[in-house]
C-alpha cells in the first residue's frame, strides 16, 4: 500500500470512531483545482498527529454506558458512571468487612468467628457490581490504564478508613501476579491502584508513612481464576501460592495488602498468612471493591446519601485531575 493510500485509509478509519468531524471543503483554502488534491494530502499528513491524539484521548462515547463524552479526558468514562458507583455502608464485619445481619449481636461475621483470618481488618471502597465492576474490567482486561487514577483515588478513601487504627508506618504490598499472568496482562492492576492511592494519601494524610513494597510478596505458582469457584475451591486454589522473598524485609513490620477485589477473602487470607509466617507484626487489607456474599447489600450512592454533596465534590476533584 502506497503512503498516500495508507493516509487515506487511516483517516477513513478514524472518521468512523472519533468525535471530531471534518469538513473536507475547508481544506482547500481557495487553491486552484489542479492543486487541490496535492494540498489536501499535505494538510492531512500535517493534521494526522493531532487527530490521532484527539481520537485516543476522547473516544466518541463512554466506555461503560456508551453516552457521548462532553470533554477531553484521558479516561473515557463519563461523570454519570463514576458518580453512580455505590459506596459501601451499613453494618459490616469488624474483621473482613462483609455485611452483617442486623438481627445479630456480634461484630464479626460467622466466617471470621469460625476461622479468624490472619489479617487485622479489611476495608473496601465500594460494592463489586454495576459501574464498579465494569470500570475494574476496563482497567484489567481492556488495559484502560488511565482509569487507575480515579479508581486509585477511591482506594485511597478506603485506606483512609484505617487512619487512627492502623499503625503510623506500614509497607504497602500489592497482591502479586504470577510471572506468566503478568506477561499476558502486561501490568499488575493491584500495583497500579496502590501507586495512585499513595499519591492521594500523601496529600490527605501527610503524617502517615506508607511505603510501596511491590517485590515483597511472590506468587509461587499460577493459580486458576477465582471467578466461578466455590469458597472451598478458592481456598484450595491459593493455598501455599504466596511466599515472602526476604523474611527480614517484613519481620516486625506492619503490612497493608492491596488488591482490586475481595470476595471470600481466600486470596487475602493466603497472602496474609505468608506474611505472618515471615514475621510481619500485623497485616491489614484494603481493596477497591467488595463482592457481597449474602443478603441484600447496604449501599449508599453519592447522589442520595447523607453528606452526598461533600462526597461528590471529592469525586469530582479526582475526575477533573484526569
Amino acid at each position: 500500500m502506497r503512503y498516500t493510500e495508507r493516509v487515506e485509509w487511516f483517516f477513513a478509519l478514524s472518521e468512523s470512531r472519533c468525535v471530531f468531524r471534518r469538513d473536507s471543503g475547508s481544506l482547500t483554502f481557495d487553491v486552484p483545482p489542479s492543486e487541490t488534491t496535492r494540498w489536501r494530502a499535505v494538510a492531512r499528513v500535517l493534521r494526522s498527529p493531532v487527530d490521532a491524539v484527539s481520537c485516543a484521548l476522547l473516544p466518541a462515547s463512554c466506555s461503560l454506558c456508551g453516552s457521548p463524552l462532553p470533554r477531553l479526558s484521558s479516561v473515557p468514562i463519563c461523570d454519570v458512571c463514576w458518580a453512580g458507583i455505590p459506596v459501601l455502608a451499613g453494618a459490616a464485619c469488624a474483621r473482613c468487612g462483609d455485611t452483617l445481619d442486623r438481627a445479630g449481636t456480634s461484630s464479626l461475621c460467622r466466617s471470621c468467628r469460625m476461622t479468624p483470618p490472619p489479617f487485622t481488618r479489611a476495608v473496601a471502597y465500594g460494592l463489586y457490581e454495576g459501574g464498579m465492576r465494569e470500570a475494574i474490567h476496563a482497567l484489567k482486561y481492556s488495559r484502560l490504564h488511565p482509569a487507575a487514577r480515579v479508581l486509585g483515588g477511591m482506594l485511597a478513601r478506603a485506606i483512609a478508613k484505617l487512619a487512627g487504627e492502623a499503625p503510623a508506618e506500614m509497607l504497602v504490598v500489592p497482591i502479586p501476579l504470577h510471572r506468566s499472568k503478568y506477561a499476558q496482562r502486561g501490568f499488575n492492576q493491584a500495583r497500579a491502584l496502590a501507586e495512585e492511592a499513595l499519591h492521594d494519601l500523601k496529600k490527605t494524610h501527610p503524617l502517615w508513612h506508607l511505603k510501596l513494597a511491590p517485590s515483597t510478596l511472590l506468587r509461587l505458582r499460577p493459580t486458576e481464576s477465582q471467578a466461578g469457584l466455590t469458597p472451598r475451591q478458592r481456598r484450595q486454589n491459593v493455598r501455599g501460592a504466596f511466599s515472602v522473598g526476604n523474611d527480614s524485609a517484613v519481620t516486625t513490620k506492619h503490612i497493608l495488602l492491596v488488591d482490586d477485589i475481595l470476595t471470600t477473602g481466600a486470596t487475602a487470607r493466603a497472602a496474609a498468612l505468608a506474611l505472618a509466617k515471615a514475621g510481619a507484626a500485623s497485616v491489614w487489607v484494603a481493596t477497591l471493591a467488595r463482592a457481597q456474599r449474602r443478603g441484600a447489600p447496604d449501599v449508599e450512592r453519592l447522589d442520595a446519601a447523607p453528606g452526598a454533596r461533600f462526597e461528590t465534590r471529592i469525586l469530582d476533584s479526582i475526575i477533573k485531575r484526569n
